[in-house]
Order: C-alpha cells, then structure tokens, then sequence
C-alpha cells in the first residue's frame, strides 16, 4: 500500500468510527433523571452525559416537564427511556410518596424503562415503604440509602445559618456520618451502567461519625471565622420552619439522628467504588475555596 493509499484507508475509517460513534449517541436509549439539576441528580447526569450516555432531565423547568404531583408529566418524560434515577423531593418519609414512588415505578416498567435505582435514606421506616413499592413494579432495582449530604451545607437549608455564623438545630449532641453528593453520584452511576448492582441495596455514609458541633468547628476553620452551633428545641424549630413557609415535617426528619439509629458507619461507598468516601474536612475546604460561604 503506498502512503497516499494508507492515508486515505487511515481516514475513512476513521470516518466511520465518527459515524458509528454518532450513530450510538442517536439510537442509545435515554436515562431519565429525576431530580436532575438538584444535589445529585446534577451531578448523575453531568456524570452520565461525559461517559457518553445522553441524559433527561427529570424537573419541572425541563422539556418535557416532570412533576411528582402531576402524573400526566410521568409518561412525556418516559419516551425514549430504559433507565431512570428516582429521587423524591422534599425526602421519601413525607405522606403521599411511597404511593407515587409505586405508581410511577409500575408505569415506567411498562413503558419500557426496566431499570430504576432509587435514593433512598438510611434508616427511614417511611422510605422503606417506598422501596417495597419500587421493588414490586418488577423492573431491575438498585436501592441507594445515603446518609444526610454534606452538600447540605452549601447548597441546600443550612447554606444560610452557615454565612450567618449560626446553625440552630435540635439535634443536642447527636452524631451524623454525612457523607458527600459525588460519592452517591459515583455509586448510582455504577448502578445504572453495570449490571452486578441489580437487586443489591447500598448503605453510603462518609468515614467518620460528626456531632454539629464538630460541623462547626470544620466550617470555622476553613472559613476563618467563628461559626456556632446552638441547640433548640424541637418546638422552637418548627416555629421557625413555620416562618419560613417550610413543611414543618422536615423537624421529624432530625428524629432520625436524635435516636441514634444512623449513629455507625457503613460501606457502601467502598463495596461499589472500591475506595474511602470522601471526609467532611476535604468537603469544606474545596466548597470554602468557591466562596459560597463568603458574607
């Protein structure tokens, strides 16, 4: 073959890599996100979409629109879709959504999209309910129970009281292994794309066990300036959900600490990925470096 001849066969099949390569973008089914541009369900499609899996956004604002309280959204959103991450806002232990969790599993089964992996909470008896009901719709299931975010300090209810200097709970002196949005992210990637995590249900927490006093104390450093913890009452917290227009149900959710019940650590993170999760202090100081906690 002359040089000008393996050049040529050098770009035509190359040629054809590309079109083959498009080829699979266009026909390769979707993977529906619900929850896609929150904690992370952001984070699991921009995951996604860099493996070369095209993604839809699950949300009310996308196109198609998807809306838990609106079921007639459930099936535009289903088109073209042979997976989904289910996420359910505000938290599955609040009335009403094990029954959309079931109906919507059912529905997406049937229209063709077998395999779901649900966020779920580590320790909520409510949640469970919802499992059961993800479960029974007969898809390919993957639950992923995750202990309370480190995101939730700055993207989420404590980002506020953090740039205030004052993070207010009643949660005494409880213990929380918070575990961090990339690492679920990394995991319920692994559970839509391989197949050995069908049936499985992971426990995530972060690498050690932290009181919000502790919390303080990492934001403090990392921020170089005083950040308190004050405990309340749980009265005293639902007054101020209430002035705040926030479901008064998200105090219940500190219940879940209180006891003790998530007070150990678990190893999901590395059963899956095959290392540690990532710790709070490591958290803090990368969040702290984009100065959202800046006043």
């Amino acid at each position: 073959m002359t040089k000008n001849e393996n050049k040529n066969a050098n770009e035509n099949a190359n040629e054809n890599a590309n079109e083959n390569a498009n080829e699979n973008a266009t026909t390769q089914k979707l993977t529906l996100v619900i929850g896609g541009t929150g904690k992370t369900g952001r984070r699991v499609a921009e995951k996604l979409a860099h493996r070369g899996r095209p993604v839809r956004i699950g949300s009310r604002t996308a196109e198609p629109a998807f809306d838990w309280h609106e079921p007639a959204t459930w099936g535009p959103a289903l088109e073209g879709v042979d997976r989904v991450y289910v996420t359910y806002y505000p938290d599955l232990a609040f009335p009403g959504a094990a029954e959309q969790i079931g109906a919507f599993a059912e529905q997406a089964v049937a229209a063709g999209a077998g395999r779901l992996v649900l966020l779920s909470g580590r320790g909520e008896e409510a949640a469970e309910h919802s499992e059961h009901l993800l479960k029974a719709s007969g898809g390919d299931w993957t639950v992923v129970r995750a202990s309370w975010f480190n995101q939730n300090f700055d993207e989420s209810f404590f980002l506020d009281p953090v740039r205030h200097g004052e993070i207010a709970l009643p949660t005494a002196d409880a213990v929380e292994p918070f575990v961090d949005a990339d690492d679920i992210a990394d995991v319920v990637v692994a559970a839509l794309t391989d197949d050995r995590h069908i049936g499985k249900t992971y426990e995530l927490s972060g690498p050690r066990l932290l009181t919000f006093s502790d919390i303080a104390a990492e934001l403090s450093k990392v921020t170089g300036r005083e950040i308190a913890y004050v405990p309340v009452s749980d009265a005293d917290y639902r007054a101020v959900l209430r002035d705040q227009g926030l479901p008064e149900d998200f105090a219940d959710l500190f219940a879940l600490i209180l006891d003790g019940r998530n007070a150990h650590l678990v190893h999901g993170v590395e059963e899956v990925l095959g290392r540690r999760p990532k710790d709070f202090a490591d958290y803090a100081r990368e969040a702290a470096a984009t100065g959202v906690w800046n006043v």
